[in-house]
């Protein structure tokens, strides 16, 4: 399949791509079997979809160097039979080196990854290698916002429609750990980490959500990000379905180089040749559902996740349960219940601008609370959104949430001085909602404890201010 991308300059600029592809398609045809002179470098020892693919490259033979910046020391049952590599990184580690087998945790822009590129060294991302000793087919699911909503639509209309589907990936079950599995198809949510270096992997149906500037802290460049994403595509030929965002003019821009049967969604209209919604009307396909929300961001998820469903073999039944059925997850505009008047709400998987947006359109006006730890992002967007009345920042990028803000705005060093600050502003039937447009980790070790503690605090303070 690389012979069919050589145009695509954009897509191709890494020199061991072509190789890895042709290689993947030639392993799944069982025409390649790992030559048991090949050395294989895993970083990341500590994970456990890594130490799963140690195991599978041990059973074939090859000679496993691992090496990890913290936890060095492999699973028990791994100890003497993988070589461990001192945590300080060496170029030198690379010498002889065949391929590297990668976790997210390593960008691309930084030594082991940039070295291995420099010297030639195949890259894939566990993801990749795991799809390599896969016989079932996946979707795949990408986008900056949105992936693991879509991701448990997909498996649920599936599971409903009496299809033995497993969800997985970045939404939870490594990939090298699903080889045994005996699902019918796999639901993979795909971050663009795993993209990145996917290798030769080709769903048979995919869902390209949005793209909006994040980790750009892990690419180097947002050009880069867009390429990442833009890799579920490739390979896929007109036998395969790839539902897109037809109101994202960035996603629009990288499908136009897609080789597959293209469908565009929509949250708000029904576009043309495609699916989408009239009012709290979803159109798939042709059939009509009715919807349980009327957020134009849940919308689109639910048009994008029935047209990959039906294509991987739903049915109209199936598709129209998961849509009935369908509650936003943990922390994604979730209202925190209280009896003092103001709506708050949780929104704290928005990590990124994009998704904070999309979270004050939905619920304008509102008190915000931005603020985190910011992934190489311009965050002057949030200091100028229209429908917030009054800005909190807080955490290490709230200087730069607030810089030449339009907003009436506060910066604060903390979620709970974030919290009580909101308290003095905020009166019954007001709203605040918080949705950092940031990372979580220089106060918490995950959105969802970031939206954990939120909830918390408001109940806490609930009454302690007027």
């Amino acid at each position: 399949m690389a012979g069919d991308h050589r145009d695509h300059q954009v897509l191709d600029h890494l020199r061991n791509d072509g190789r890895c592809r042709r290689r993947a398609v030639l392993w799944r045809l069982g025409l390649v079997i790992i030559d048991r002179a090949m050395r294989i470098l895993i970083l990341g020892s500590s994970l456990r979809g890594l130490a799963d693919a140690a195991r599978i490259s041990l059973a074939a033979g090859t000679d496993v160097l691992m090496y990890d910046t913290e936890s060095p020391e492999p699973p028990t049952d791994l100890e003497g039979r993988v070589t461990v590599l001192p945590s300080e990184w060496h170029p030198d580690y690379l010498k002889g080196v065949d391929r590297v087998i990668t976790s997210p945790w390593f960008a691309e822009v930084n030594p082991p990854i940039s070295d291995a590129i420099a010297r030639g060294v195949e890259v894939i991302t566990e993801a990749g290698f795991g799809l390599e000793h896969m016989d079932a087919p996946f979707v795949a699911v990408t986008g900056t916002n949105g992936k693991t909503t879509v991701t448990e639509l997909v498996t649920d209309m599936l599971v409903a429609s009496d299809v033995r589907a497993e969800g997985g990936g970045n939404l939870g079950s490594p990939i090298s750990g699903m080889a045994d599995t005996d699902a019918e198809v796999l639901v993979l949510e795909l971050s663009s980490y795993q993209l990145r270096f996917l290798g030769g992997a080709v769903p048979t149906a995919a869902a390209l959500l949005n793209i909006a500037p994040d980790h750009l802290d892990w690419h180097g460049t947002f050009e880069r990000y867009v390429e990442a994403k833009a890799r579920i595509f490739l390979g896929m030929d007109q036998n395969s379905v790839l539902a897109y965002n037809a109101d994202d003019p960035v996603v629009v821009s990288a499908v136009s180089s897609a080789e597959c049967m293209l469908v565009p969604c929509s949250g708000t209209t029904i576009p043309s040749n495609g699916n989408g919604v009239e009012g709290k009307r979803i159109f798939i396909d042709g059939q009509e559902f009715a919807s349980p929300t009327d957020d134009p961001s849940f919308l689109f998820d639910l048009v994008a996740a029935g047209t990959v469903a039906l294509a991987v073999g739903a049915s109209t039944g199936g598709v129209r349960h998961g849509i009935t059925s369908f509650r936003p997850g943990a922390h994604r505009r979730q209202i925190v219940e209280t009896d003092d008047g103001i709506v708050w709400i949780d929104d704290s998987k928005a990590t990124n601008p994009h998704a904070t947006l999309a979270a004050v359109s939905a619920h304008a006006p509102v008190v915000l609370l931005a603020g985190g730890q910011n992934k190489g992002l311009d965050l002057s967007p949030i200091g100028s959104l229209e429908g917030v009345t009054n800005l909190i920042a807080f955490g290490e990028a709230g200087p730069a949430i607030c810089h030449a803000t339009r907003i009436p705005a506060t910066i604060v060093e903390s979620l709970a001085d974030a919290v009580n600050m909101a308290r003095t502003l905020a009166g019954s039937g007001d709203t605040v909602l918080l949705s950092p447009g940031c990372a979580s980790f220089d106060e918490f070790s995950s959105y969802a404890e970031r939206g954990d503690a939120f909830q918390r605090l408001v109940k806490q303070t609930e009454g302690t201010a007027a």
